[in-house]
């Protein structure tokens, strides 16, 4: 476990709170009391925050944070194919045991339970962009990988077709 020297924990907290201003958040919940205080939770941290309801048929890509409801039909809400994801995905669960097959299906970075405690939605917002954001760093260095792979056997492929071609040559 690492931790804080004395005196670097605001330090580490406005690094946060710069994060979180920093991030473009959809809000697509009820205009509800509690979807009212889960906006006004997120403009606090000085995001860009914007709502919509109902939710449409398709999400929209240009956020960095997607905060949803667990609609019917969410994993093909989505604007993008499993696995490569364009935005972070919180999910709002309902109170009570969600659907679980609904759950796999989506991927979500994030769960945010109900009832929603106030304190709490601005670290899972963070929490789930930064595992995002992690997942968006491995998927590159996976590609790069490929890459690398991909020209080692196209070398190795060469270096045999000129060995037989060696060997022809010394032969005759």
């Amino acid at each position: 476990m690492i931790r804080e020297q004395p005196g670097r924990e605001s330090g580490g907290r406005g690094r946060q709170e710069a994060a979180l201003a920093a991030l473009d958040i959809v809000v697509m919940t009820p205009r509800s009391a509690e979807g009212e205080m889960l906006i006004r939770e997120l403009q606090r941290t000085r995001a860009s925050v914007r709502h919509c309801w109902p939710a449409p048929e398709t999400y929209p890509v240009e956020a960095d944070v997607i905060v949803s409801e667990l609609v019917p039909g969410l994993a093909h809400r989505l604007p993008w194919v499993p696995g490569q994801a364009k935005a972070a995905l919180v999910v709002v669960l309902p109170a009570g045991a969600p659907a679980l097959d609904q759950l796999h299906n989506i991927a979500a970075d994030a769960l945010l339970p109900r009832p929603l405690a106030p304190g709490v939605v601005p670290a899972i917002v963070l929490h789930a962009h930064v595992r995002f954001a992690y997942e968006q760093r491995l998927r590159a260095r996976i590609d790069k990988l490929d890459e690398t792979l991909r020209g080692m056997r196209t070398i190795e492929r060469a270096m045999r077709i000129i060995s037989s071609a060696a060997r022809r040559w010394t032969v005759a």
